[in-house]
């Protein structure tokens, strides 16, 4: 349990496998609930994603952190069981089979709502319960194609490319930890749980910021811009004398201050600049405009100046620089792992942070395969 964290108490019967389950429920757990990892004889399928220190998979641990594991055979008399009784006790039930597998091993929502009329039953799949597709397979690669997220990613229309993270897996898993808070702040009031259906396509739709509104107002589809933002410019990668940096002039203030602070009011003063609309439909040669000058510098000196001058920049950092950033480790979301005396690594923290509780640097660690089977049965009063 975490001590005064907002879901202390909150007994989860995780029943998930490999990113958008695990990934809901680690976040669960950063905000206090008793994680409770029902395992399948095998284990979680990524127990056995590389690379691995001491034997452990350093992708498990990721997303498994702070958790107890059980292992349980759900086409088992015994097993089946012993997992009704969890479920008794617990006050969320999160799964990410396909629909109707757990139906067809005996938990129905229909079961399940008159034995556990108090237990949210969160469910992500890749298309959801409902509609033609329901009943096909999907992974993170199918849905970020399908909902249109790899249609607008990357350099050009002949350069697609995926995003770097497993984005429709991940934001399953943020949709799913909001419906099963407002499930849970909704039984406060009728003392009754919900069924929550995620699926990962419409997770994927409802990201796409406003590409849906401006297809059906232009009747085209949006394109791949690189760097560059559909809307707002200048607001993208910009060129310098050693490499690129990152500008977001958000609004005509920061673009004449940002002109200004390069001394080039002339590119202010440019009918075709003098406002975002023009920028937007001129952002080849506001481009051109700019680097002309930035080229001049090496990407320290102007990340220096704008950021003296509030003008939002940044350099585009590796996954080696993130870990050392100063803002990211003074805020704990880089801790230290340790598996053992001589193997440690780093993990991220919870970005959601309260008034009045203090994060411990050091993660908590993710467990063996079956680790916590005796003391959940006896915490959970099963004999």
């Amino acid at each position: 349990m975490h001590e005064n964290k907002p879901l202390n108490n909150i007994n989860v019967i995780d029943l998930t496998n490999v990113l958008s389950g695990p990934f809901a429920t680690l976040l669960l757990g950063d905000l206090g609930a008793n994680i409770i990892k029902v395992e399948k004889p095998e284990g979680d399928d990524s127990r056995q994603f590389g690379p691995f220190i001491n034997k452990k998979s350093c992708y498990f641990i990721s997303l498994n952190r702070g958790k107890k594991s059980i292992v349980l055979n759900l086409k088992d008399k015994r097993d089946k069981k012993i997992f009704a009784q969890l479920l008794s006790k617990s006050d969320v039930l999160i799964e990410n089979y396909r629909p109707k597998t757990l139906k067809s091993l005996g938990f129905s929502w229909k079961r399940i709502s008159k034995e556990f009329p108090k237990l949210v039953y969160a469910k992500i799949s890749g298309f959801g319960e409902t509609g033609p597709m329901s009943d096909l397979p999907a992974y993170d690669m199918v849905v970020q194609a399908m909902g249109g997220l790899m249609s607008i990613t990357g350099s050009s229309k002949k350069n697609l490319s995926r995003v770097g993270t497993s984005i429709g897996d991940i934001t399953a898993g943020l949709f799913c930890v909001s419906g099963i808070l407002s499930a849970l702040y909704k039984r406060e009031k009728t003392k009754k749980g919900s069924k929550i259906d995620i699926s990962m396509l419409d997770c994927q739709v409802a990201i796409l910021e406003n590409a849906i509104s401006r297809c059906s107002v232009s009747n085209k589809s949006p394109e791949p811009l690189g760097t560059d933002h559909p809307s707002i410019s200048p607001f993208g990668a910009f060129k310098t004398f050693d490499g690129k940096i990152i500008i977001a002039a958000g609004n005509d203030k920061i673009f004449k201050k940002l002109c200004s602070v390069m001394s080039r009011d002339d590119i202010f003063m440019n009918k075709d600049f003098s406002d975002n609309n023009k920028r937007n439909k001129n952002i080849k040669n506001l481009r051109l405009e700019i680097e002309s000058t930035l080229k001049k510098k090496k990407s320290k000196f102007w990340i220096d100046l704008f950021r003296s001058s509030e003008i939002p920049c940044s350099t585009i950092d590796s996954i080696k620089k993130v870990m050392k950033n100063p803002q990211l480790i003074k805020r704990n979301m880089i801790q230290d792992y340790i598996e053992s005396s001589s193997h440690t690594l780093k993990v991220s923290g919870n970005p959601i942070k309260f008034n009045g509780i203090k994060e411990k640097k050091i993660a908590k660690k993710a467990p063996n395969l079956n680790q916590d089977r005796e003391k959940i049965l006896k915490e959970f009063g099963i004999s």
